[in-house]
Parts: C-alpha cells; structure tokens; sequence
C-alpha cells in the first residue's frame, strides 16, 4: 500500500500531507485513519503509547466516542526529508456539553511508501465557553475558505 505525497518532502507535498491528515481525521472515521499509517506504526499520543494500526483505530474509537462535535485544524511547523511537524488545535464537547480546545504539536515520520511509521504527539486541553468556540463548519473536512490557525491566532 501507498499513500502519496511520498518523501522526501517539499514545501508543497509537507503541506499536502498535512492537509490530508487534517481531512481525515475531521471525516471521524477511525479504521480509515489508521490505514495512513504503517502496519507497526509507532504512536506517543500524551501519556499512551501505542503501537500497530488495530490499536490506533481502538484508541482513535475511544477518542471520537468522548470528544463529540470534533473539529480539528492542522497547520505545517517545519519538514525536512521524511519527516513534518505540525501545531495543532481542536474543539470539542463530552457528553455534559462541556466544550473543550486542545492544543499541541506532532512529529511524524514517514516510510518511503508514504505512510507514517512514527507519531509523537504533546496535548493541552483547555475548558472553554461554547461562545468562545473558533470553528463552526458543519462537521466533516474544514472549508478551505476558514481561516487556520495563524489566521485565528491560535
């Protein structure tokens, strides 16, 4: 299996990757998530450590089943040969209507077939007003009309 863009990557192909990452994981679909990654993918997700994509696509169920109404905006830090960094942000809700907004930042590493072989992502989540929310497209992939994160000044 292949997943282009492939590395080493450019600016451009860094910025599509990211892009797609984004889409994906606004479209909420845990097993189609996974299949971006590597067979024996690697993950430090905060404090969980994960490994292989059955156990990605358990933790990304748990993760959706808990963080309702999730939307999520990625945004390019820096890439070199096979690897990208991203920041990131996402709001969410749990079941008590409580709104949250996570923030952090991912290093990813890639295989020369285009999936991720490593993920290390660092998250802070903040409880936050529902007025105070910042992304409001209908569930699904971000428009590529709204503003990202620079633009929201986040």
């Amino acid at each position: 299996m292949e997943r282009p863009p492939f590395p080493p990557f450019t600016e451009e192909t860094a910025r599509q990757k990211v892009r797609a990452a984004e889409d994906a994981w606004n479209g909420r679909d845990p097993e189609r998530v996974a299949m971006a990654y590597t067979p024996d993918s690697i993950w430090r997700n905060r404090s969980e450590f994960l490994a292989g994509r059955e156990a990605i696509a358990d933790f990304l169920r748990r993760k959706w089943a808990r963080e309702l109404d999730y939307r999520l905006v990625k945004e390019l830090w820096t890439f070199e040969s096979d690897r990208i960094a991203v920041r990131f942000a996402y709001e969410y809700h749990d079941d008590s209507g409580n709104w949250f907004r996570a923030y952090g930042n991912e290093n990813w590493e890639f295989a020369p077939n285009g999936l991720m072989q490593r993920r290390i992502a660092s998250i802070n989540d903040l409880p936050i007003d529902g007025t105070t929310r910042k992304f409001h497209w209908p569930l699904g992939r971000r428009p590529d009309a709204h503003p990202g994160l620079s633009d929201l000044g986040l």
